[in-house]
């Protein structure tokens, strides 16, 4: 870890500081990523950076963070956005400019909201295809509960023959086994 510095900040700090915050604010990124990227080029601190901005920094600026507010509000405002909704298998996209009505809402055109209608129903599986699929498959899936229910029949009827083999071969050796007691001759001395 490099050491970090505690000197007096400079003028020409002040103004690095302040341009890339300013490049933040407009592009539309945070004030926390600014200063850790300031942190890393003059090695302090982001915390450091943030109460230098907060406490001295910010009040000298203000005009230019109202003009970098205004550029990213345009920005955002031409830049528009992509919907995208999925279906199935296939994803549709549609572009469709966002614009804000009141603060902070959201809007899409009803131009823009057939066009997505329509690439939807062209593109899109149709619902009949998917009740046929979804009939199919539910039809398949009694069909193999109903084998499966049939399969573990036979198997219980396996294992209680098994089980039954089993008693009859330990019986076996049991008789056996009393056969030869029995058939033996004790030797005399």
């Amino acid at each position: 870890m490099t050491n970090l510095r505690q000197d007096a900040w400079t003028k020409d700090e002040d103004a690095i500081l302040a341009e890339i915050t300013l490049r933040h604010i407009r592009e539309g990124s945070t004030q926390l990523v600014a200063f850790e990227e300031v942190g890393e080029k003059l090695t302090r601190t982001p915390a450091a950076c943030g109460f230098r901005w907060n406490s001295l920094i910010r009040k000298q600026y203000e005009k230019a963070i109202a003009e970098a507010k205004k550029v990213r509000k345009e920005r955002n405002k031409r830049k528009g956005k992509q919907l995208v909704l999925q279906s199935s298998d296939n994803s549709f996209s549609v572009n469709a400019e966002v614009y804000s009505r009141n603060e902070g809402e959201k809007s899409l055109s009803l131009n823009e909201i057939i066009v997505f209608l329509q690439q939807l129903q062209s593109e899109g599986p149709s619902a009949k295809n998917l009740e046929a699929e979804n009939k199919a498959l539910l039809s398949r899936l009694q069909h193999m509960k109903k084998e499966n229910g049939t399969l573990k029949n036979k198997l219980d009827k396996v294992n209680k023959e098994y089980e039954s083999v089993c008693r009859d071969y330990k019986e076996i050796l049991q008789i056996m086994e009393r056969a030869r007691k029995l058939t033996e001759v004790p030797v005399e001395n």
